[in-house]
């Protein structure tokens, strides 16, 4: 009996899974991040290959791979990537597709439909059968609005402009300080810049926002519908660009920030003006789509 792997390897954790020919998972392994622009090249490699450690430690026991990682429609890095999966003992067995492809096909079945996925980064991808497009996803100094790292990012700079005086005071500031345990913007400083805050740190900082939202918060309330509108505004931008005949079509919600602060799906919803448009959260591990693709490369 045939087995596959499938990989989700986002900028927070990494999910692998072994799966049957039918597609029904055999077992699971987790591992760190592996974003090749903020983890780089020997990271990602090292992530990778305990996660294969676990699933496929001879290299001889799987007939596909499916590989869903950011990054990976840029020619160079698909290079890189590539690269990694031949030196780990993969070569024409694998498959490397961006971490929203694996999303859409693992809450669209069918695989035609559009996802928002919004974790460490956000990017939205849809495809109607005869096409893909994308919006976002071009990283955290060019877009990424929408991610958790953008949620704390931004809260972060609420947060010192209140305690500065040149913003309102919110209750964001308490949170994020005991979330770094700092106790001022004083204490802070080195915090960011010399002991350096990685960009998973700032995005571990979302839950704040909705925390803050729940006190009654309205900078943190604004935060949030913020972030939804410019996830609806990529969703957006994609849905012009394919046809899907007039029907209705999925819109698959997934990553890491819906987590950290679930009345953003809400907000979502409010913001979306895509007609025929069916948000529809994503309960399974994209992982699982990952396998769906890597049984393409064995099935007749």
């Amino acid at each position: 009996m045939a087995q596959v792997i499938g990989i989700d390897a986002g900028g927070t954790k990494t999910v692998g899974i072994l799966a049957d020919e039918n597609g029904h998972p055999l077992g699971e392994a987790r591992g760190g991040g592996a974003n090749l622009q903020t983890h780089g090249e020997l990271e990602v490699e090292k992530v990778l290959d305990g996660i294969l450690d676990a699933l496929d430690p001879t290299r001889r026991g799987v007939s596909a791979l499916c590989l869903g990682i950011a990054g990976v429609d840029r020619p160079l890095d698909e290079q890189v990537i590539r690269g990694i999966l031949k030196r780990l003992g993969y070569r024409e067995t694998a498959r490397v597709v961006n971490d929203a492809a694996i999303a859409l096909a693992a809450g669209a079945p069918e695989r035609q439909g559009i996802v928002i996925l919004a974790g460490t980064g956000s990017i939205a991808y849809g495809a109607d059968g005869s096409r893909t497009v994308r919006a976002g996803g071009y990283g955290f100094l060019l877009a990424d609005e929408g991610s958790a790292y953008w949620l704390g990012h931004q809260a972060l700079r609420l947060a010192v402009r209140a305690s500065d005086g040149r913003g309102p005071q919110t209750a964001l500031l308490p949170l994020l300080f005991a979330a770094l345990e700092v106790e001022s913007v004083g204490d802070l400083i080195p915090r960011v810049y010399e002991r350096g805050l990685p960009k998973h740190r700032i995005a571990a900082l979302a839950p704040n926002v909705e925390r803050a939202r729940g006190q009654g918060d309205p900078l943190a309330a604004e935060l949030i519908e913020r972030g939804a509108q410019e996830l609806a505004l990529a969703v957006g931008a994609v849905a012009r660009q394919l046809d899907f005949g007039g029907r209705p079509f999925p819109v698959v919600v997934a990553g890491g920030a819906f987590k950290a602060c679930p009345s953003m799906l809400a907000a979502l919803e409010r913001s979306l003006e895509v007609p025929g448009a069916r948000l529809t959260p994503l309960h399974t591990e994209p992982a699982m789509g990952a396998v769906a693709l890597a049984l393409d490369l064995v099935r007749p």
